[in-house]
């Protein structure tokens, strides 16, 4: 109580917090520790990453042939039966930036007075003419036409551009589709023969591939509390087909971004920014909130992926690779178990520690300092346990072929030790040469591919908020209502949130990622029906 409130009496002095501040804090369980702290971070900056090198084939990244993606598949099956297993899918954003180009257009667009052909002329658009060109080949299509159609009893004879015009304003209209406002997780992605598959219901039918045990699977969603509604009526519609088809009973849950994980808005002079109204405002931290709700999840193994990477075809393929990286995080976790448990058994001795640590610099890639052999023994022994206990994470790499998205690289802490990182480009110094030099070389980027072990060798679930590096948030410039602000986002789930996890990176085939950033990605072959046929 004495360190809270000496904090509260730091708000008042330095920021003119006042008991209606405290009140809205309360209210949104936010500790006044946290809110001092992000003040501190907006005062001081946060540094920027310091990049050793890029992580490439053989030094950082692992390669595997196929037929050791086979047995290690195989050998992941052979495991299985023993694990709880869960598929973790953060879900919660809304598909606005799906569609901005032709929300652009209808807000730009002169109608009266301007044809389709003069707009794409006049703003040099290059994506409206490939969603027209390809227009009929989208899953929501015929849902759209149809109800065009009933909107206008003339719509047949209208203009082609016209009915363009009519198309799009229907797709993003709040009173028709409002496609715009809806999470991904709920659009039409793919057409079959029978049916419209969205993200959600694809997500479903992959976890009953790969992410079953005791035919008995686990789907786990982040979605905003106002969005569960629109998921739980796509998963009751397809859950009973998907089981049956599967053999696999499916136990679909959610949970929301914390309110308590919000950040603290400043202005850009680094004091509170308020409202209109006089109030604190309070931005959602980003992705690396859902720490807390992968915190809360029971499971051995958690397969985490993005919920618009689904592809319509090749559920084999996928299959195979995600099994693969199961099966290497199965081994190396039996092989740290097996450490670690004979660390507090007594049963290393001196002539054990050179393999031990050859397989932590070799197949962890975790450094080790150049004087350990100096160390007692139980010296060692504390390092290599402080070393192996936490939390486990193997991720797959795809080539880089021009995809935005964080990369794999060596990052050199302040401390001066050097472990490989999951880095986003808003976290190098671009200014800085050598910095941006070692950026450009990256060979492989990270495509959200991620299996993970959150439990130690005794079977206790780790806490995760231990392993979290917290200097690697983001400022973010941003705009309320005219104004500028400067808000902070947290270490991204993947990146500073995971950085003091065990990691280890595996190359994957670009089969294995198929997002949908704009529309127009679902007119590539993965999520088109003719796929590979």
């Amino acid at each position: 109580m004495e360190e809270n409130a000496t904090t509260k009496n730091s708000l008042i002095k330095q920021h003119d917090f006042t008991e209606a501040d405290f009140a809205q804090i309360k209210a949104l369980g936010i500790s006044l520790d946290k809110i001092e702290a992000e003040l501190l971070l907006f005062q001081l900056g946060i540094p920027k990453i310091a990049l050793e090198k890029p992580a490439t084939i053989n030094d950082g990244i692992l390669k595997l042939s196929n037929e050791d993606f086979q047995k290690s598949a195989d050998f992941f099956d052979s495991k299985k039966n023993e694990l709880k297993l869960k598929k973790f899918v953060p879900a919660s954003g809304a598909a606005s930036r799906m569609f901005k180009f032709l929300n652009e257009f209808i807000n730009d667009f002169d109608h009266e007075n301007e044809t389709i052909n003069a707009y794409i002329n006049r703003k040099k658009d290059k994506n409206l003419p490939t969603f027209l060109a390809g227009i009929e080949k989208f899953p929501f299509y015929e849902k759209i036409k149809t109800k065009l159609k009933e909107l206008y009893p003339d719509y047949y004879s209208l203009e082609s551009h016209e009915k363009s015009y009519r198309f799009i304003k229907a797709m993003l209209s709040p009173e028709h589709f409002d496609f715009c406002n809806k999470p991904k997780g709920v659009l039409d992605f793919h057409k079959y023969d029978t049916e419209i598959a969205s993200p959600a219901e694809e997500h479903l039918n992959e976890c009953a591939f790969y992410a079953s045990s005791n035919s008995v699977s686990h789907l786990h969603f982040t979605v905003s509390d106002h969005h569960e509604n629109l998921f739980q009526t796509i998963i009751d519609k397809v859950k009973q087909k998907v089981e049956d088809k599967s053999k696999t009973s499916l136990h679909v849950s959610y949970s929301h971004q914390d309110k308590s994980t919000d950040t603290i808005a400043v202005m850009p002079n680094n004091q509170p920014f308020r409202n209109e109204n006089g109030q604190l405002v309070f931005r959602p931290g980003g992705h690396g909130a859902l720490i807390n709700n992968l915190n809360n999840l029971e499971a051995d193994v958690i397969f985490i992926k993005n919920i618009d990477n689904v592809i319509q075809n090749h559920i084999d393929q996928i299959t195979l690779y995600k099994k693969g990286l199961a099966g290497v995080l199965i081994d190396l976790q039996q092989q740290i178990f097996k450490i670690l448990k004979a660390v507090e058994n007594d049963e290393i001795a001196e002539r054990h520690i050179p393999e031990i640590i050859d397989f932590i610099e070799q197949k962890l890639s975790i450094d080790v300092l150049e004087d350990f052999y100096k160390y007692t023994l139980e010296n060692k022994l504390e390092f290599i346990k402080n070393k192996l206990n936490r939390p486990i994470r193997v991720c797959g790499m795809v080539k880089n072929e021009g995809e935005p998205g964080g990369g794999p690289f060596w990052v050199r802490s302040y401390k001066g030790n050097v472990s490989l990182q999951i880095v986003e480009s808003s976290q190098v110094d671009i200014h800085n040469k050598e910095q941006a030099a070692i950026l450009a070389k990256a060979t492989h980027f990270n495509p959200v591919d991620l299996i993970c072990a959150t439990k130690n060798y005794r079977g206790e679930k780790f806490d995760l908020t231990h392993f979290i590096d917290t200097s690697t948030g983001f400022i973010v410039h941003k705009n309320n209502k005219g104004k500028d602000l400067k808000g902070y986002e947290l270490p991204g789930l993947w990146n500073g949130a995971m950085a003091k996890w065990i990691t280890v990176f595996v190359e994957v085939p670009l089969v294995t990622f198929n997002p949908v950033k704009t529309v127009n990605d679902l007119l590539k072959p993965a999520h088109q029906p003719q796929y590979g046929s």
